[in-house]
């Protein structure tokens, strides 16, 4: 009874020195983590029950066609496959932490004959099972499973944000294609238009005295510099849509698609407030594992200032090298305690190692909140401006279309010159692309914040 009091005051003490306590988060600074994109204060307030950060990508993403292009490369992207095989590995190595507490057993049977000048000769045998255990009584064990399972947690939060990043890709891809196809209708329809200007103007040369090539020469020009913005559109699309293909885990090929009109995305884009609004990014969380497994770790560097205990049992079925015919059950026990007494300073040094690499993951950890409020900030502040200026766009683009009719009536009457008229109608193909970019930059900021806010709930 004495022995066991011992034993538990020692326990007891020693976890009071901190070799068995678990982790508990530390302080860190989350204040004015996002900033308002339209507030002077900086000062986010939103819903917190209504948190975009929550939604599936799923609610997020509605198109049919998109949600079939990332459910493929959810099922075949190499990326995603490796970080799942590397959840795997972790996880074989957590069961090898945890079957360090489990006695290790070993079979080694042993035979000899001997002969002394050529006498008879004497056979000895011996069948022994060896088991032997490690008594972690100071923690040694118990933290380094704990870090190994704090490793897992961090891997498994590495596959979500792969998963997450292979989302918001192809979205993003996604939109970028409807954005080139939009902006490609368009340069068609100014096409035309040009087009039709040019024979306008070659008409008006061979039939009106005193109008000068010129301007059919500047008409023709223009013509070419739109043929070429087509050109380059469909290059565009057609190495968008190779990448696409390389991210959802097929050769490349076209990619069925709807339209930019078609798109019906969330606008209720509040986010939460503090280190609640990312409970779900997992980058985050894995620094915050690495934080953990280097306290575990801390412990651990602190038991190994302590005793180890061994106990070895050994049963063996043996004729003691011949002495004893048949062989005879041999049983032994062993117990031994290592104390370590000089290590050449490597038992402090790995102390001290532990205790600065838990204040860089601290740091970085730190660091990872900051730029994940700093990501969620510009998000919101790229979709509110996006937003206002393609407001202001569509007003422009409705003046600009009255500008090239007005134009070109005058033309007809003399009344205005040929470089007023393809003045206009470039800045109104120019408008019209810068629309189509906010529009898509829109869409695109919904994609990034959905990113920055850890993919949601999955």
């Amino acid at each position: 009874m004495k022995k066991v009091i011992i034993v538990l005051s020692t326990v007891f003490l020693l976890s009071g020195c901190g070799l068995y306590t678990k982790y508990e988060r530390p302080d860190v600074n989350t204040e004015g983590l996002v900033r308002d994109p339209l507030s002077v204060t900086d000062t986010l307030k939103v819903n917190t029950d209504e948190n975009f950060g929550n939604m599936p990508w799923r609610s997020v993403f509605t198109d049919p066609k998109l949600q079939a292009l990332i459910e493929q490369g959810l099922e075949k992207n190499a990326d995603l496959l490796n970080a799942a095989l590397n959840v795997k590995m972790v996880e074989e190595q957590l069961k090898v932490a945890k079957l360090a507490f489990v006695p290790g057993f070993t079979f080694s049977p042993q035979g000899t004959i001997s002969s002394w000048d050529g006498g008879k000769a004497t056979k000895a045998y011996s069948l022994p099972v060896s088991a032997s255990w490690s008594v972690d009584l100071f923690g040694n064990l118990l933290n380094q499973k704990r870090s190994t399972q704090m490793a897992l947690l961090a891997t498994k939060d590495y596959q979500v944000v792969v998963k997450t990043n292979i989302v918001s890709g192809i979205a993003n891809l996604y939109y970028t294609l409807l954005m080139l196809d939009r902006q490609l209708s368009i340069v068609e329809d100014m096409q035309l238009l040009v087009k039709d200007t040019w024979d306008k103007m070659k008409v008006m040369k061979d039939t009106r005295v005193g109008y000068r090539s010129t301007a059919v020469q500047s008409a023709e020009s223009n013509y070419y510099s739109v043929e070429t913005q087509k050109t380059d559109l469909k290059r565009q699309i057609r190495e968008v849509e190779n990448s696409l293909s390389l991210l959802i885990g097929q050769p490349a090929q076209t990619i069925a698609r709807g339209t930019i009109e078609e798109q019906s995305l969330p606008t209720n884009l509040a986010t939460g407030v503090g280190i609640q609004m990312l409970n779900n990014r997992a980058d985050v969380h894995a620094a915050e594992m690495k934080l953990a497994q280097c306290f575990y770790d801390i412990n651990t560097a602190r038991s190994r200032f302590y005793p180890n205990i061994t106990i070895t049992g050994t049963g063996a079925y043996t004729n003691n090298n011949g002495a004893v015919n048949p062989g005879k059950i041999l049983l032994s026990a062993v117990g031994s305690l290592v104390q370590p007494i000089f290590q050449h300073g490597q038992i402090v040094a790995g102390l001290k190692v532990a205790k600065i690499q838990y204040e860089q993951a601290y740091n970085s950890w730190q660091q990872s909140l900051l730029a994940a409020g700093s990501e969620v900030s510009n998000a919101l502040v790229l979709y509110q401006a996006s937003a206002e200026k393609s407001a202001i766009e569509s007003k422009q683009i409705e003046v600009l279309q009255k500008n090239v009719v007005d134009t070109k009536a005058l033309m007809a009457s003399s009344g205005s010159t040929y470089l007023e008229v393809i003045q206009a109608q470039s800045s109104l193909l120019s408008v019209q692309l810068s629309k189509v970019a906010d529009d898509f930059s829109k869409m695109q900021a919904v994609v990034n914040l959905y990113q920055a806010l850890g993919g949601g709930s999955q």
